[in-house]
C-alpha cells in the first residue's frame, strides 16, 4: 500500500522547530487496526488522518 504522508512542524514559525506532527491523507477511511499500525510506524507523538471530499 502506497499514502502520501506529511510530515508538519506544529506550534512554530521554525522550521525543525515546534512538535512533529504527520498527517495522512486518505481516498476512504481505512480499518483501526491499520490507521494504528501506520501511525506507529511513522515514530511521532500524534498522526491525523483526513479524508479530502470533493467540492
Amino acid at each position: 500500500m502506497k499514502l502520501d504522508l506529511y510530515q508538519i512542524d506544529a506550534f512554530t514559525d521554525q522550521i525543525f522547530g515546534g512538535n512533529p506532527a504527520c498527517v495522512v491523507p486518505l481516498k476512504e477511511w481505512l480499518p483501526d487496526e491499520l490507521l494504528l499500525q501506520i501511525a506507529k510506524e511513522n515514530a511521532v507523538a500524534e498522526t491525523a488522518f483526513i479524508i479530502l471530499e470533493k467540492d
